[in-house]
């Protein structure tokens, strides 16, 4: 049976140390590494190794009781969260360490968040039960209060785990009440409760010490599941790219998880872009395990893998062999919400400056690296300062070129009031493309979707799918302050092509035009990043805190004690958050601690001072047009916003 296991912590619980462990224990390693001595078998990268942190997503194969896992050790520092839930992406299950010192911290409210959206079941590894002052008692109750009520504490007796399966399963309960079961019933019954998300089994351990790690394995073993080996019969190949790396010869390695049917060497798949379709081969099939990898001739679902040969999918892109995908970009969960500008500092030319950078975004799409030829600037979105430095030194290591970014700054997004309609009409001379939209407000923290209600008598089906495709392909900007839009259902309307003169880019123009006129006649709202937070500070500081709170524009909920302590959860603004740690930590003289989590976007307080220090102009934005294109008479004219209306031909 095959099984992909992510290992996922905050920062320090010992994430690394765990995985260590397991393949140490199951004799994948042949010695053990150690973070802090820069030898661990997955930090394989040297900045993971001078840092002391996972940076990049590592991957380990061990077997255990005749199964097959795929460990993917993942980064626990929330700037790399969104390497993180790319692998999240690719896991039957997940194990979640929490540090018997710190309990449940911030990100790792975040990372079991994620574990939800994506529908992978979760088991606990309580880790350094070893430490002075450990309390199992109080980090159970910690794990209930910030994460779940559905934990269950693995242990013997048998009677205790029964009861809390019977407490969630009906037909177990029968046999329960009658005091007819056995163990493998009982089993049977929580691997079902696993894969519902209504179990999170708790094992505790001292990773760096071997204790718990067979414990551990063995519930682990009886209590998962897979079904890849009736789906690897499937006649045709799904996978689903997660990750994006390059070797060190410059290869695209494309990393896949297999869902159903085989791949092999040789294989190819089409893709569309525009009305272009062309093939890729797959030239390679490399089985990584740690720094080393094996090549294979064929692979099947359940296994993680890599491929060279493909240049176009990207991250999130599922894979089909014998249909034609569409090239587009994929929506995750997290999103950046800082900017940053970068500074060359060794006259190496923004040209090659921007090759390099789109190499990174291919690796890790949260980047957006976007190049802004009014200022003359490239910006590139980060989720915090230590993935800049850490991007300082990849960029320097790997392509041999000197830069440093500014001070990050928060990124803002726009949105509408009401729902609009919007006309966009490209017409050079033997050139044709219209399209008529409907934006509307979507749901906070939805992002942008499409739909759409033209029939196929009116706009064919191909042309309708390429709209679709050119509302994804790029971050449309506001006319507030030209930040990307969101939160927006687009609904095409209508539309109409020339059966001779539309061409390959037509549509693109015009639905460019159609998002932009739309939104000049809509009401914009500016929209601002937030944060989460969870301060603990000694009750003395408490008025301070409060008062520091609202100040900055947060809200929150009533304080709760602990001991001499008080924990206080709320809400506010990144741009004013952002710098509060240090503050914190500098008045309680290092009693207070402060964690923070992205919880999207929200409307900005200051929309006109945030408006006018931008100093955004629409009008001098050529790339971001609103004015639509006709011809007439052999002659080719523009219309303004304003006034294209008049002169379309879908109205």
């Amino acid at each position: 049976m095959k099984k992909t296991i992510g290992i996922l912590a905050h920062v320090d619980a010992g994430k690394t140390t765990l995985s260590e462990q397991i393949l140490y224990y199951t004799g994948s390693i042949r010695s053990l590494g150690r973070v802090d001595n820069k030898t661990s078998y997955l930090d394989t990268d040297e900045i993971e190794q001078n840092r002391g942190i996972t940076i990049f997503s590592g991957q380990g194969i061990f077997e255990y009781e005749g199964d097959n896992y795929y460990l993917l050790d993942t980064p626990g520092h929330v700037d790399f969260s969104s390497e993180t839930e790319r692998a999240i992406s690719a896991l039957d299950y997940a194990i979640v360490v929490i540090s018997g010192s710190s309990g449940v911290q911030a990100h790792t409210t975040t990372l079991f968040h994620l574990l939800q959206i994506y529908h992978v079941p979760a088991f606990f590894f309580i880790n350094k039960t070893d430490i002075t002052g450990f309390s199992l008692e109080n980090i159970l109750e910690d794990m209930k209060y910030k994460l779940t009520e559905d934990i269950l504490y693995y242990k013997e007796p048998l009677s205790s785990l029964a009861e809390f399966a019977a407490e969630r399963d009906e037909v177990f309960l029968e046999a329960y009440l009658d005091e007819n079961y056995v163990k493998e019933t009982m089993e049977a019954s929580l691997i079902n409760l696993i894969k519902e998300e209504k179990c999170y089994p708790v094992i505790t351990g001292a990773a760096l010490k071997g204790e718990g790690i067979h414990w551990l394995l063995d519930v682990f073993s009886s209590l998962t599941k897979t079904n890849y080996h009736n789906l690897e019969k499937e006649d045709t190949f799904l996978g689903k790219v997660f990750k994006i790396r390059h070797d060190e010869n410059g290869n695209r390695l494309t990393f896949l998880k297999g869902l159903k049917g085989k791949l092999q060497v040789k294989d190819e798949f089409l893709f569309q872009s525009e009305d272009e379709i062309y093939k890729e081969k797959v030239n390679e099939i490399r089985i990584y395990n740690g720094k080393k990898y094996e090549s294979k001739s064929v692979v099947a679902a359940g296994d993680i893998f890599a491929v060279t040969g493909l240049k176009t999918p990207m991250c999130g892109a599922i894979l089909e062999t014998g249909g034609t995908i569409v090239h587009t970009n994929y929506n995750y969960f997290l999103v950046s919400p800082l900017q940053s500008k970068i500074r060359v500092l060794d006259g190496t030319p923004y040209t090659k400056c921007m090759e390099i950078l789109r190499i990174l975004e291919a690796e890790d799409p949260i980047l957006s690296v976007t190049y802004n030829k009014n200022t003359d600037e490239i910006l590139v979105n980060v989720m915090g300062k230590i993935q800049l430095e850490v991007m300082e030194e990849e960029i320097k290591n790997r392509f041999g070129i000197t830069v440093t970014f500014e001070r990050p700054k928060v990124q803002y997004k726009e949105t509408i009031q009401s729902a609009i309609v919007g006309y966009g009409h490209f017409e050079p001379l033997r050139h044709y493309a219209e399209v008529q939209v409907r934006l509307e407000p979507n749901p906070r923290g939805k992002g942008i979707t499409f739909q759409s209600e033209c029939h196929v008598d009116d706009l064919s089906l191909n042309y309708q799918r390429l709209i679709e495709t050119h509302v994804f392909e790029k971050a449309h900007k506001g006319v507030l302050t030209g930040s990307p839009i969101t939160d927006m259902n687009i609904v095409l309307q209508n539309g109409r092509a020339h059966i001779k003169h539309t061409e390959g880019g037509d549509f693109r123009e015009a639905t460019y035009r159609a998002i932009r006129q739309g939104l000049e006649k809509a009401k914009s709202i500016l929209l601002e990043p937030f944060y989460q937070f969870d301060i603990y500070i000694e009750e003395d500081y408490l008025g301070r805190v409060m008062s520091d709170i609202q100040k900055m524009g947060g809200s929150f909920e009533a304080p709760v004690q602990m001991n001499r302590n008080v924990f206080i959860h709320g809400r506010g603004p990144v741009e004013t958050f952002m710098e509060y740690s240090t503050e914190l930590v500098s008045y309680t003289k290092g009693t207070g601690s402060i964690g923070l989590r992205f919880d999207g976007y929200d409307i900005c307080r200051k929309e006109g001072e945030v408006v006018q220090t931008i100093g955004y102009d629409k009008e001098r934005d050529v790339e971001n047009t609103s004015w639509s294109v006709f011809c007439a008479k052999g002659t080719s004219f523009t219309v303004p916003w304003y006034e294209a209306e008049k002169y379309m031909h879908t109205i």
